[in-house]
């Protein structure tokens, strides 16, 4: 927990919540212990939806459609969203998902490794939101830079590993240690990069937000 659990919870009982049928999706991923987007990263992409209006959205990393499925119903009501996955077996949980959430045509799911997708893809985003394999971060940024368009914003989850990041390396446990040197490589180049202006944020598990100014 990177911020008082106490205070997480008060702000967490604040929010309005979410669609009744994306609060359903929601029980049934935590219940299968599926890893999800937390409380508080579900209200800040609300609010980033509702600030930018994305109309392209390239998301890395499906899981159960649930992240995807709130882009496309906060978003603008015409958005299109890319999302990546890799594991089979919640590829076709995903889809199903979107289909009784009626977003099946809106939400474009490309089944494989993003390290392979990400390359065959052209046409740039207005948001990209990063959820996958965190290790893998930074060896997806050369795309996803290429692929965000000037103005557009860049979400990733999960960057500060439940405060593990500020840790010495050789107390972080030894296999972890692989995404904790990525991580903190992916970190000190989304901060230094000239072509990104960069904040990370203690939300759920630390979130960074890029918005690319050249």
């Amino acid at each position: 927990m990177i911020v008082d659990e106490r205070l997480v919870t008060y702000i967490n009982s604040l929010d309005k919540g979410n669609t009744t049928v994306l609060d359903e999706i929601e029980k049934e991923a935590l219940d299968t212990y599926v890893p999800i987007i937390r409380k508080e990263m579900q209200s800040f992409l609300r609010l980033l939806l509702a600030m930018q209006k994305p109309m392209r959205i390239l998301e890395v990393g499906t899981a159960v459609g649930f992240s995807a499925i709130l882009m496309a119903e906060y978003g603008p009501k015409d958005c299109k969203i890319i999302t990546i996955e890799n594991y089979d077996k919640r590829i076709p949980i995903a889809k199903e998902n979107f289909k009784r959430t009626g977003k099946a045509e809106q939400i474009t799911l490309l089944e494989g490794d993003a390290t392979e997708i990400l390359p065959t893809i052209e046409e740039p985003f207005d948001l990209i939101f990063m959820d996958a394999a965190k290790g893998q971060y930074i060896n997806f940024m050369p795309d996803v830079l290429r692929l965000l368009k000037k103005d557009g914003v860049l979400v990733s989850d999960n960057v500060l590993q439940d405060g593990d990041i500020i840790e010495s390396h050789y107390i972080v446990e030894r296999r972890n240690r692989t995404i904790y040197k990525r991580m903190r490589e992916y970190l000190y180049e989304l901060t230094h990069s000239d072509e990104l202006v960069t904040s990370v944020l203690p939300v759920g598990d630390g979130i960074t937000v890029s918005v690319r100014v050249k």
